[in-house]
């Protein structure tokens, strides 16, 4: 276990070992959450939370929609094909 000191500005030096094994580069923000052992230093998400009204369709799929019926049609072939090859 590595150790580190506060500095006078209040800053924490993360030792090298430990920001490389994360891929931490300079500017990485981080989360600070106060646990009752101590301090937690999450790194922050890199994007925003986002709802599935806001990505539905990114994925690029250009036909008719599909019914609940035909997935399960598909499901049902391919696991018939799957056993058929066993």
């Amino acid at each position: 276990m590595e150790t580190t000191r506060l500095s006078s500005k209040g800053q924490v030096i993360l030792p090298k070992s430990v920001r490389e094994s994360h891929h931490w580069v300079p500017g990485t923000e981080f989360m600070v959450v106060d646990t009752p052992d101590g301090i937690l230093l999450r790194p922050a998400k890199s994007f925003q939370p986002t709802r599935l009204e806001e990505v539905i369709g990114c994925t690029g799929y250009k036909g008719s929609a599909k019914t609940l019926q035909d997935m399960e049609e598909a499901i049902a072939k391919g696991v018939k094909a799957r056993h058929a090859r066993s």
